[in-house]
């Protein structure tokens, strides 16, 4: 078997997929990428069992057809070194000897049968199916993956919901503290559905749909789901269990609301918060009159800080405090210029919300309080 590929195409794709190999295989095989050679394209495979990436390159010319794994951590080294060029890839499938060559020299290196890599799971006849645009699902992933749970007592929270309504998609990430909704309007649906992609998938998912402009196959069944994009493609088993019931938690009809300027209030938080206590980071939010001042203080180091910024409230003085790092994280994934904060009491959760909201989108954050000591 016998073909030629460019260097950097080859080092791109296997980059984006090797984020899928583990560190502690328990399986010597999974340290290897599975090249198959096949009508004139080549297809690479990257797996730990629970997550599988395929990616695909068209060749120009090709020699016989064959399967056969190679190393991932010795042809990503050598890949890294070369610049652009046309690499000759001959492999002896009887001896499994590789013989890789460039413009300057000839490496060589043994790899592993093919036939030893295990299969890529397969979904059931009866699986679900919908597609949504790259660019949206990169979207809806960016929007809620960083509110994903890390406990893994508590496993369902460790991933991402997908909840398929008749209208709408909506992605949903909670860690119990604090919980993000983003809904996407364009997905419709004729079933309700749902499945939880775990954390780690998402995040490889993330840094493909970066590179790719394309509409996104997402078929799914009760264990697995598979992500088809123009030159990629990902099976991964989803979170068994339920989901908590997000929409009890949020809270309705708050009284009261503020808007404020997000880039004057990431700003203020920032600079506020190293003044915070470092065990616990709270940060306190005072309302009253057009005006907002946000505060922190240690008083075991004896530092405080407070600062005032300007903001539309006309409603009675309101206080309540926060986790600074949750707040600062969440207002600052906003797009809007302005953010909407949405309260009912001190002791109940806050929501955050962009003031105005892209077409097709609806975008809502619920941060949980502290207790304030004063």
């Amino acid at each position: 078997m016998k073909f030629i590929v460019s260097s950097t195409s080859l080092l791109s794709h296997l980059q984006s997929i090797s984020r899928v190999i583990g560190s502690k295989s328990t399986m010597p095989i999974l340290d290897n990428f599975l090249f198959k050679v096949e009508d004139g394209k080549l297809t690479v495979t990257a797996s730990d069992l629970e997550t599988t990436l395929v990616t695909s390159l068209d060749l120009e010319q090709t020699e016989g057809e064959g399967l056969i794994a190679i190393s991932a951590k010795m042809l990503l080294d050598i890949l890294k070194e070369f610049s652009e060029q046309p690499l000759t890839f001959s492999i002896n499938e009887k001896t499994l000897e590789v013989s890789l060559k460039s413009s300057l020299g000839v490496y060589n290196l043994v790899g592993q049968s093919g036939s030893e890599y295990p299969l890529l799971p397969e979904l059931e006849e009866e699986s679900n199916t919908f597609s949504i645009e790259s660019s949206q699902l990169a979207n809806g992933i960016n929007k809620t993956i960083f509110a994903t749970a890390t406990d893994d007592l508590r496993p369902t929270m460790t991933g991402i919901l997908f909840d398929i309504k008749n209208e709408s998609l909506i992605f949903v990430a909670t860690d119990a503290h604090r919980l993000v909704r983003f809904m996407n309007k364009t997905v419709k649906s004729d079933k309700e559905l749902s499945f939880i992609l775990p954390q780690k998938p998402a995040n490889i998912l993330k840094g493909i749909l970066a590179k790719e402009n394309c509409v996104v196959k997402v078929d799914f069944d009760e264990k697995n789901i598979v992500f088809t994009l123009s030159n990629y493609k990902m099976v991964c088993r989803q979170i068994e269990g339920r989901f908590p019931a997000y929409d009890k938690v949020i809270p309705q009809n708050n009284t009261i609301k503020a808007v404020i300027d997000k880039s004057s209030f990431v700003n203020s938080l920032k600079r506020v918060s190293i003044f915070s206590n470092q065990g616990n980071n709270q940060i306190k939010l005072n309302l009253n009159d057009n005006e907002l001042t946000i505060s922190a203080q240690d008083i075991d180091f004896s530092t405080s800080a407070e600062e005032k910024i300007s903001c539309q409230y006309s409603e009675e003085a309101f206080c309540i405090g926060f986790k600074s790092p949750f707040l600062i994280e969440m207002v600052n994934s906003i797009d809007s210029s302005e953010v909407v904060m949405e309260f009912s009491d001190k002791s109940r959760p806050g929501l955050i919300i962009p003031l105005d909201q892209e077409e097709n989108e609806d975008v809502l954050m619920l941060l949980m309080p502290m207790l304030l000591n004063d």
